[in-house]
């Protein structure tokens, strides 16, 4: 029999409570149990342990004394504001780099967005995450401007740690998002104007905010019933 050594234990058990977490199936709020959990992998409550520390300092996990762990609830003001920053950063850089991206780029970047649209119909939200984010990585990492380069990357890891999927919240955004994606591979290949690309990106952007923040709105008044 293989003896599975204790970190990797500990990385088996942050994979699955992660996958959790970004499915929603461990929703804001869900109290994280080390016992239950422990049990339902096989294994210790220490690998377990370790996982949900690790989950805490990537933002995923909340801490409390004598109340214990559990899912991060999700900061909107920082999710709007950080939104907002990434639409404009990210639409700049979009703008600038679209000169500079071959023919070969754009050929990915489409290829990406027609494995998006093959999720559509029965959407695994974490894999649909991490395609979006080589989609737009594609297409703004040309960016010749380190500045403005360095706050896209900084919008995007603070992104990751308010919520790992906008997409499990609101499902409906991902046929828009890869439609959206469409007319902006479109744009570049047309050579439109810097200006047009770049608020096609930014509005892009702002709309999943949108979407996701009126989900949210919409969700806690039906709770407040």
């Amino acid at each position: 029999m293989t003896t599975v050594r204790e970190g990797s234990k500990s990385e088996q058990a942050y994979t699955w409570l992660r996958s959790r977490i970004a499915s929603h199936a461990y929703g804001p709020g869900y109290r994280l149990v080390l016992g239950a959990i422990a049990r339902e992998l096989q294994m210790s409550v220490v690998p377990v342990r370790e996982a949900i520390r690790r989950l805490e300092a990537e933002g995923f996990v909340t801490f409390e004394r004598n109340v214990g762990a559990h899912v991060s609830l999700i900061d909107e003001d920082e999710y709007a504001h950080t939104m907002q920053t990434l639409g404009l950063v990210e639409g700049s850089a979009t703008a600038l780099s679209a000169p500079l991206l071959a023919s070969d780029a754009l050929a990915r970047a489409d290829e990406i967005n027609e494995q998006m649209r093959a999720l559509l119909d029965d959407l695994d939200a974490h894999r649909f995450t991490e395609l979006n984010q080589q989609f737009h990585s594609v297409l703004f990492e040309p960016c010749p401007n380190p500045h403005i380069l360095d706050l896209v990357h900084r919008g995007w890891g603070r992104l990751s740690g308010i919520r790992d999927s906008t997409f499990a919240y609101v499902p409906g955004r991902a046929r828009h998002s890869v439609e959206e994606h469409d007319q902006i591979l479109q744009l570049i290949r047309d050579g439109a104007e810097p200006l047009e690309i770049e608020l096609s990106a930014r509005n892009h952007r702002w709309r999943t905010r949108d979407a996701f923040l009126a989900a949210r709105h919409s969700h806690t008044s039906e709770e407040g019933r």
